[in-house]
């Protein structure tokens, strides 16, 4: 079951990313030979007027192939005007963007649509619980209280004092200032519990933060837009940390460790899946957007590049940055998956 939900969830992910791609290149008129889903061998496959459609074996990944993508020789003949390279710079611009745009669309329907049917919480960074015997605790900190601020962190929302307490929680203490019951503002310096469980670390301040459920098409509304702004912000954040070095590499998660998290999912119902699908479309979309080679923010910088200097990059060296930028990232994924498999045992 496990199996089938996370091919289901990456599946839709991969869909609905590609299927951005495919529809404003439709649209602009690009020659779009393939629009397939998964990897590897062909299982399935359907030709179009144009397009071949097709579902592969492997189900990570996909691709919608254009065109004009390839320095080498086209695989039939197009008329120029039908290749990506012969649009303008904006055309080319909407087709790359809305990969990544059609994946922000999805999650924020996701979003929208499980807060409306099964309610939401407020985005409060209310103490809804505080453990005993934890560090939170013995500190001081009381069910009720609104975090206002960690390590000097403006804390708005509930995901701010997740992602802010998740980077501090090493062994050092953490400056955590809030908002009493009673409105008096007080901080606390809480140093995190270490503890170890399957041969992984963990640090526990004790403390669960979590909004009241609310109802409602107004507060869907609400809760959908905070939601969204808030998960770019933790995107955000946690790409910024990566290279500063407050995340670790090997801290990052692929398949197989979104396979383990899908599996502890399913087991707390089919909101929690949903919201993790948007959550996962959020990550896809602005990962993609990241300006490095075989991304599709990289295809979106030459872009910028062309607009600035008068003139296209070579469309050879352009394809050969994409080509190495892909090797590397492959490196990454080997590396990061080979993570994952050590971490089950």
């Amino acid at each position: 079951m496990t199996l089938i939900i996370f091919i289901l969830v990456l599946g839709a992910i991969i869909f609905v990313h590609e299927l951005g791609h495919f529809i404003f290149a439709k649209l602009m008129g690009v020659y779009v030979y393939e629009f397939s889903l998964g990897m590897g061998p062909r299982i399935l496959h359907k030709k179009g007027k144009e397009t071949e459609y097709c579902l592969r074996l492997i189900p990570i990944g996909g691709f919608c192939s254009l065109a004009g993508e390839e320095v080498e020789e086209e695989k039939i003949k197009v008329p120029k005007n039908r290749r990506l390279q012969a649009k303008k710079p904006w055309q080319r611009f909407l087709i790359m963007f809305f990969g990544p745009g059609f994946n922000f669309i999805f999650a924020i329907l996701i979003l929208f649509f499980v807060a409306l049917f099964t309610g939401s919480y407020s985005y409060e960074p209310l103490v809804s619980n505080v453990n005993n015997n934890y560090p939170a605790k013995t500190a001081g900190i009381e069910k009720g209280d609104k975090i206002i601020e960690i390590n000097n962190h403006k804390i708005k929302t509930t995901d701010d004092a997740t992602i802010y307490l998740t980077l501090a929680a090493k062994n050092k203490v953490t400056n955590i200032k809030v908002k009493k019951v009673n409105n008096k503002i007080k901080e606390y310096k809480v140093k995190p519990k270490k503890e170890t469980k399957k041969g992984q670390t963990s640090y526990k301040y004790g403390i669960t933060i979590k909004g009241k459920k609310q109802y409602g098409f107004i507060n869907s509304v609400k809760y959908t837009v905070v939601k969204t702004g808030s998960l770019f912000k933790q995107m955000w954040i946690t790409i910024a940390n990566l290279f500063t070095g407050g995340v670790k590499v090997n801290q990052l998660s692929g398949p197989v460790g979104i396979y383990s998290i899908v599996g502890e999912t399913s087991k707390s119902g089919i909101s929690n899946i949903l919201y993790l699908m948007a959550f996962l479309s959020i990550n896809v979309g602005f990962l993609n957007l990241i300006p490095l080679p075989a991304f599709d923010g990289g295809h979106i910088l030459f872009i910028i590049i062309e607009k600035i200097k008068g003139s296209p990059v070579s469309q050879k060296v352009e394809n050969m940055v994409h080509t190495v930028g892909l090797f590397l990232l492959m490196l990454l994924m080997v590396y990061i998956t080979f993570n994952d498999i050590l971490k089950l045992f």
